[in-house]
């Protein structure tokens, strides 16, 4: 799903990923703490499989209850790229994108189920929850 990302003008000064709960813990230097799934991470990829290469082209992503992040990969100064259990791995998740995403998620979540049902698909619960 496209996402409209302004800038945030905070740092990252941590990053954990667990591994047992499949969160990406990311603290910034404006004291805000994010817990983001693996699931919500994967589905809010801002590669251009999810994008496309235009407005129009989004495409939902369904099917990632149990995707997990296996590793994380720095971009620059600037940016991540997680590699996900389902072999994707070309997403680049700005620090602006990680907040937006972290500061958003009860909004971006409940609009992504609301999504998965208008398109008919029937989101299974993960076994880790």
């Amino acid at each position: 799903m496209r996402l409209t990302v302004t800038p945030c003008n905070t740092w990252p000064v941590e990053i954990k990923l667990h591994q047992v709960s499949n969160i990406l813990e990311i603290s910034f230097d404006d004291g805000s703490v994010f817990k983001l799934p693996s699931e919500y991470l994967r589905v809010y990829t801002p590669s251009a499989e999810a994008v496309g290469h235009a407005p129009g082209q989004e495409i939902l992503q369904t099917g990632k209850e149990e995707v997990t992040i296996k590793e994380l990969k720095p971009i620059g100064n600037y940016a991540i790229t997680p590699v996900f259990s389902d072999g994707h791995d070309s997403g680049i998740y700005t620090w602006d994108l990680l907040y937006k995403l972290g500061a958003e998620y009860p909004l971006l979540w409940s609009a992504y189920l609301k999504n998965l049902e208008a398109a008919g698909h029937k989101r299974k619960e993960s076994l880790k929850n």
